[in-house]
């Protein structure tokens, strides 16, 4: 269990710490008591899977971030915050030059797609801690991305079975697989005019290299690890069972048709996946950073 959220313990590490700290903020005290209200409503057994962004409410999220980033301005600690997803957050971040900011902040794929209308469709495939809340505050992210107070998008990949996912939101897992299309999804946004081409490498790529001060990858540059990508935006490309890649069988993304195919990826220079396939033969390095 990972969760800190004593005051004391928390003061200590924001002020101790000399690395960066980068932290998943959501009050638990408030989630326990929106837990119970809704306990009593609809019992001890399942709670309708609506409901999640309610229990994991928009309140949760930014009571324990504005915490976060109060102790980091106190300690002058370095954070990164992961994986927002409220409108009301965006008010804590800046948009200055990542280069010159101590405080950082991230976006999932699927905050920046999803909304709280996609519960009917697809109910417990899209339960993420956070929760995936309304349409404005998706926009907001979205806005906040584009104006540098969000500095880079993630995915929080987490492959749960199927068979995981049933039920409503005492039951079914959080979490979802997302790496094989993160990239398509952004894309598709580039596509419908929401962001450039540009802005997408810069957030997925050159922004987490530099953030995370990975040495040597990031950028297409003479020296660095070839990392790369060969997309074909005229080939569509249908998410089905049929080619995914995921060992959990399955994806939020399962009937959604994106105007981008992914051809071939390179790591380290070697192909990696083409024709549909992975390359099992192939094998990763460990990464390295400069500090």
């Amino acid at each position: 269990n990972m969760l800190v959220d004593d005051e004391r313990s928390l003061a200590q590490i924001f002020a101790e710490v000399d690395m960066l700290i980068a932290v998943h903020c959501e009050k638990e005290e408030i989630i326990r008591d929106n837990l119970n209200r809704y306990k009593k409503e609809y019992g001890e057994d399942d709670i309708p899977i609506e409901y999640h962004p309610f229990i994991r409410s928009a309140e949760a999220c930014y009571r324990s971030s504005a915490q976060a980033v109060e102790l980091a301005d106190k300690y002058h600690a370095r954070l990164h915050v992961l994986h927002l997803s409220t409108a009301r957050e965006m008010s804590l971040f800046s948009t200055a030059p990542l280069k010159d900011k101590k405080i950082t902040a991230e976006a999932c794929v699927h905050h920046l797609w999803f909304t709280d209308k996609d519960y009917a469709r697809l109910g417990a495939r899209i339960k993420w801690n956070p929760a995936v809340k309304k349409e404005e505050d998706r926009n907001a992210l979205r806005d906040a991305l584009r104006s540098r107070k969000l500095d880079v998008v993630a995915t929080d990949h987490a492959p749960h079975l199927l068979s995981e996912k049933q039920g409503g939101c005492l039951k079914a897992a959080s979490g979802g697989p997302l790496v094989q299309h993160s990239l398509q999804v952004m894309l598709e946004m580039a596509h419908q005019g929401v962001f450039s081409l540009e802005f997408i490498v810069e957030k997925m790529c050159h922004a987490p290299a530099r953030l995370f001060k990975i040495k040597d990858r990031g950028f297409i540059r003479e020296g660095y690890f070839a990392d790369l990508v060969l997309i074909n935006p005229s080939k569509p490309y249908t998410v089905s069972k049929d080619n995914l890649l995921y060992k959990c069988g399955w994806s939020p993304f399962e009937g959604q048709t994106f105007s981008h195919t992914v051809e071939k990826t390179f790591v380290n220079g070697a192909i990696v996946f083409a024709d549909g396939q992975v390359k099992d033969s192939v094998r990763g390095l460990p990464l390295q950073f400069e500090r």
